[in-house]
């Protein structure tokens, strides 16, 4: 299916769409700017960010970035400071209160056409919050620009659907950028949790404390512990041969899952159940060996990656055989990855 096809069919079934990059330059804001391109017109569009975007240069390289494009009637929410910064006039339609280093948080609707700078809230509650607002006004598809290292805007209790962006600004291995971007969507796709009344007692765990476990005999335990990192010891001597579930309201990183499977066989009869892959900071060798030894590992609410964009090129001066780079990314993906060319923007 064409690129153009597919953001239309995907924007009828998802209201919030939040973009990933790997890393810099690896064309997220050119993905962006494409599917504004694609709904202008026919859409009402909301955008913000997490954090800043759209600018001129990118602050840490100084290296010339791709701009936002919008059209006349788009709705923003950014900062103050991002509004001076771009080249459309809007009318200001709520100020939401929430406070940034580039000024308060305006939801704006512009006047014309051309660039503009997002820089939305950092906090996730704020970018709910502001996401809610973008509906409340009647756009019909909020999108998120972000970035990888804060991806924690990608989880569904903020945006419906996520879509991921790499290429050799990643790294100059081509291999590393692969695997990485395997590992990624593999990760970021965790299976959810089936069964119904355990999704609905760890929903309840989770409420109410950072660490849990259910037995077998759907009886519930709170352990008073306010992360599970550095815990793992105290964690085990709550597990006996009867618990089933794990459940953990905070991060999961390699050195718990790897003192997790040296100090307990236990992990084999356990799910352990998060809200969602944001909470996942694994690397691809301990993800792997976890399940290959039998450790489970489900999300209460999955994140729903639909397309991969790549960008072959790097703007430090090399680049990836586009051909070999888009055949080796399709093996294990099933979902579609699309070239976008460089931005015009």
């Amino acid at each position: 299916m064409e690129f153009t096809d597919l953001i239309k069919t995907v924007v009828k079934q998802y209201k919030i769409i939040s973009i990933i990059g790997l890393a810099k330059n690896v064309s997220k804001t050119t993905t962006l700017n494409h599917i504004i391109q694609v709904l202008k017109g026919e859409y009402k569009l909301g955008l913000t960010s997490i954090g800043r975007d759209g600018e001129k240069y990118d602050a840490i390289t100084n290296m010339p970035k791709p701009r936002i494009k919008i059209e006349e009637g788009t709705y923003l929410a950014t900062a103050q400071q991002s509004l001076e910064n771009s080249e459309v006039k809007s009318k200001v339609v709520k100020k939401t209160g929430i406070n940034t280093p580039m000024g308060e948080i305006q939801i704006v609707r512009t006047l014309g056409s051309g660039l503009v700078e997002l820089a939305g809230p950092s906090i996730n509650s704020e970018l709910k919050q502001v996401c809610n607002y973008l509906l409340h006004l009647g756009c019909d598809i909020v999108l998120i620009d972000g970035a990888f290292d804060r991806r924690s805007y990608a989880s569904p209790l903020i945006s419906h659907a996520t879509i991921l962006s790499t290429g050799a600004s990643v790294s100059k291995k081509m291999n590393e950028v692969i695997n990485l971007t395997h590992h990624t969507i593999n990760l970021l796709g965790v299976e959810k949790e089936q069964n119904p009344l355990i999704v609905k007692l760890a929903n309840t765990l989770i409420l109410n404390t950072k660490i849990g476990i259910i037995d077998e005999n759907n009886s519930t335990r709170t352990l008073p512990l306010p992360t599970a990192l550095g815990s793992v010891e105290e964690i085990l001597q709550e597990i006996s041969p009867s618990s089933r579930y794990l459940v953990i309201n905070g991060a999961i990183t390699d050195k718990f899952l790897e003192e997790f499977m040296k100090k307990t066989d236990y992990y084999k009869n356990i799910k352990i159940l998060v809200p969602d892959a944001t909470k996942l900071f694994l690397n691809k060798r301990v993800f792997e060996q976890y399940l290959k030894k039998g450790g489970t590992i489900r999300v209460l609410n999955q994140i729903r990656v639909l397309i991969l964009t790549i960008n072959p090129t790097s703007p430090l001066g090399y680049q990836f055989n586009k051909s070999k780079f888009l055949s080796e990314l399709e093996k294990g993906i099933s979902i579609p990855i699309y070239d976008l060319g460089p931005s015009k923007y």
